[in-house]
């Protein structure tokens, strides 16, 4: 199933957490953290006032509560305005 965001909006799908901390104590289940970067999956067209400045592909990171999740074909999604995203991971 494709899914096609509308206006400027993005859905992206959650990278996965990290489940060692740096001081090597694994994490498990709810102890982790959910992660705020994300790959961009699909991207609206935009709107006469906001021009879509990602792109499909895109590793990004976001605001910790933005969105609506979404769960699509046994998958994960988050669909979230093109404003809570922070910045491009390049």
């Amino acid at each position: 199933m494709n899914i096609r965001p509308l206006g400027d909006r993005v859905v992206i799908k959650r990278l996965e957490a990290e489940e060692k901390t740096k001081g090597g104590i694994i994490l498990t289940g709810n102890a982790k953290e959910k992660p705020q970067e994300a790959e961009i999956v699909a991207v609206g067209p935009g709107t006469s006032e906001v021009k879509m400045e990602v792109k499909i592909g895109d590793k990004v990171l976001f605001s910790k509560y933005a969105g609506t999740e979404v769960k699509l074909d046994g998958e994960e999604y988050t669909i979230l305005k093109q404003e809570d995203i922070l910045a491009v991971v390049e």
